[in-house]
């Protein structure tokens, strides 16, 4: 075009060859097209940014504002100023055919570049957007969209090897092939992390907001983060413990969340009983144990059962250990069980039961199972302790005894 040609005539009537002249020309075309373009991206950029702002502040929605926050008007306004050098580059260059082919290449690689780049903003404030979202909170949307993002990624470097070597697809796909094992060798973690996301992911092993603990690293706290290549937990501490994705397929953690959404925190704790304080209950000491309002009645039916029982076969009782009797841990195991179970933290309609485990070195273990009705993990504790702090102060009502490695004798007042 004619246009193009104005720098040409000048240097050629002051006496430059034909060869000087057309070089000189293509250069000054070449400032003058990354001038005006320079320009044209100003001023859309502008436009744009301007543009979305108005629209994201007269919408409901909070999708445009999370455009305009991640810079999506900025790159699209690269497209304009871009679709004018594409048109232009040709027509400038249409003498010089190598340096045309050239730039038409750098061209359109940038259009991948910037293509990619532009659906990575729109994917960036999608994610944003969907993060705020309750429905999706607890969703690890940062590696689905860096799931996306990697086969969109596959496509823009297979599309500019394509067009910078001028090769085919099948002579693509041969070359990897022979060297699939040192880019697996090379990108191992990043693989088995991709591979590892999709599986939690799809499995729903982990969530955004999960508690979960993995001793291995150090976990114990809420997820906050889910991608490809790492979990982050927020530890109880407000310390932060980062770990590798395929950790969680590949090793053993515990994750809190089915105790969460269930009815109640599970309580199971023992306390150990000296052995030699456990003793036979005398008749005369019923009355006394008959005032504890959680066992008259049970001592009243229980021991009619145990005098209907010795009387029927003739026992001889002038020795208590003689026929069936009643027992101090017995009593106090009974006491515990229903002392629970007019807690008003305890959920009664889960598993509820006092147990008498196998006898140690260190004494009888008496565990306490049951289920918290709060999960709150300081209500859960507050519940617990006042359960055991009860437990121990009515241990020297029956005459037991707790057992401690070092134990001094100490007196109780009555």
């Amino acid at each position: 075009m004619k246009i193009f040609n104005w720098a040409y005539d000048i240097f050629k009537s002051l006496n430059f060859s034909d060869d000087v002249s057309s070089y000189l020309n293509l250069g000054v075309n070449i400032i003058i097209l990354v001038v005006v373009s320079y320009i044209l991206d100003f001023i859309f950029k502008k436009v744009f940014i301007i543009f979305l702002a108005i629209v994201a502040a007269k919408t409901k929605s909070s999708f445009d504002d999370f455009l305009v926050a991640n810079k999506t008007a900025k790159y699209l306004a690269h497209l304009l100023p871009l679709l004018f050098i594409y048109k232009t580059v040709p027509v400038i260059l249409k003498k010089f055919t190598y340096w045309e082919d050239f730039f038409e290449k750098g061209v359109k690689i940038y259009i991948i570049i910037l293509s990619l780049w532009i659906t990575r903003s729109i994917f960036n404030a999608l994610k944003d957007y969907l993060k705020h979202k309750p429905r999706y909170s607890d969703k690890p949307i940062d590696s689905y969209i860096q799931v996306i993002m990697i086969v969109l990624w596959i496509f823009g470097i297979t599309s500019f090897v394509l067009i910078m070597f001028d090769t085919t697809m099948k002579t693509l796909l041969t070359t990897f092939g022979a060297i699939s094992a040192l880019i697996f060798l090379i990108f191992k973690d990043t693989i088995l992390g991709f591979v590892a996301s999709i599986s939690v992911s799809v499995n729903d092993m982990v969530r955004i907001g999960d508690w979960i603990t993995m001793d291995k690293f150090g976990a114990d706290g809420d997820v906050i983060e889910i991608n490809l290549a790492t979990v982050k937990v927020r530890n109880f501490d407000n310390t932060t413990t980062t770990i590798p994705t395929y950790s969680l397929i590949s090793d053993s953690f515990k994750n809190w969340r089915g105790m969460l959404d269930s009815d109640g925190r599970r309580i199971k704790r023992h306390i150990l009983i000296k052995a030699n304080s456990v003793r036979f209950i005398q008749s005369e000491e019923l009355e006394s144990f008959k005032k504890i309002q959680h066992l008259t009645a049970y001592i009243e039916h229980r021991q009619a059962d145990i005098d209907k029982y010795n009387t029927n076969n003739g026992i001889d009782k002038s020795v208590i250990v003689n026929g069936r009797n009643l027992t101090n841990l017995g009593l106090f195991r009974k006491y515990i069980n229903q002392y629970i179970q007019s807690h008003p933290g305890i959920n009664k309609d889960m598993h509820l039961m006092v147990r008498h485990l196998q006898p140690t070195e260190k004494g009888i273990p008496i565990e306490i199972y049951c289920f918290s009705k709060d999960k709150t993990w300081l209500n859960y504790e507050h519940i617990m302790a006042d359960i055991f702090d009860h437990i121990i102060a009515s241990m020297p009502y029956f005459d037991l005894e707790v057992f401690e490695s070092i134990s001094t004798p100490s007196k109780q007042s009555n």
